[in-house]
This record gives structure tokens, sequence and C-alpha cells, in this order.
């Protein structure tokens, strides 16, 4: 990579880092358990779909970490793995050219979101297996609706932007 490289995806990922953060705090819908629904994986799935599982890991762990650190700090670490693992996840598996990569992309990606979450809620901070189950049903949610809203905005970024910017 060059320099003028490493400035594009160092700005892509500070960009797409704030976006996350900011998508993960205006909308916040509580839930039974104390956490909240947000759109911060919409963010995440066009961070990873358009720029790729460097820009997307980067940007979704700690966007998302910077947001639990404002509003549930106890999550702060394991989201910042979690959601990490969540866009290196969706943008290794995308081919940027199938929409069917895209939607395995968020599926897989979505899938190891859920199961991170449950076994912290499980198994780290003991809240018991019926407890962390009840969080399923809101993650679940918000990869549905992070791939609804992320793909076609992330098919529609790839092809605006010159090929080199989302490798």
């Amino acid at each position: 990579m060059n320099q003028r490289n490493v400035t594009t995806k160092l700005s892509l990922t500070i960009v797409m880092t704030s976006l996350v953060a900011v998508n993960t705090l205006i909308v916040r819908i509580p839930n039974p358990m104390g956490g909240y629904f947000n759109l911060g994986d919409v963010m995440i799935f066009i961070s990873a779909l358009t720029f790729g599982p460097l820009v997307g890991g980067l940007a979704g762990g700690l966007g998302s970490s910077i947001a639990d650190i404002i509003g549930f700090p106890l999550f702060a670490v394991p989201t910042l793995i979690i959601k990490g693992l969540e866009g290196f996840i969706a943008g290794s598996l995308t081919n940027k050219k199938q929409i069917y990569r895209d939607i395995l992309a968020v599926f897989f990606a979505g899938s190891g979101m859920v199961f991170g979450y449950f076994i912290f809620e499980w198994l780290i901070l003991q809240w018991g297996f019926a407890a962390a189950l009840a969080e399923v049903p809101a993650n679940v949610g918000q990869i549905i609706i992070g791939g609804i809203i992320g793909i076609p905005i992330a098919h529609l970024l790839r092809r605006r932007f010159p090929k080199n910017q989302n490798q």
C-alpha cells in the first residue's frame, strides 16, 4: 500500500467509525432486558460491504464500543471484539459483485454477533440462559434491519467509488 492508499483507508475508517457511533447513539429503542435496539449495524454493514474487512472491522468495533462507553460501559470491551468481528467477517465474505454474497456476509457476520452477545451475557455476566436468550430477538432484528438498509446502500456506494477505494 502506498502513502495515499494508507491515508485514504485511515480517513475512511475514521469517518465510518464516527458514523457507526452516531447511528448507535441516535436511535436507541430500549428493550425489556435493559439494552437497546439501534441502527449501528446498518453502518457496520455499509462499512464492511463497501470498504472491506479492515475498515468494517475497525469501524464496527471502535464505533460501537465508543457508543457503549457513553451508554453501557460494561459492554464496551466485549462490543469492541464482537462488533469488530462482525464488520471483519462481513467484509471478508462479500465479493462486492453478487448480492447473494452480501446477504451471506450479513447472515454469517450477524449470526456471530448474536452468538457473541448471547455467550457474553449468559456465561460472563451470568445473567442466566433465559435472560441471555431474551436478548436474541432484538439482536436478530438489528441484523435484519442492518442488512435490509445496509446492503442496498453498500451496493450503490460501490458503484460510485473508484475501484481502489472499496478494496
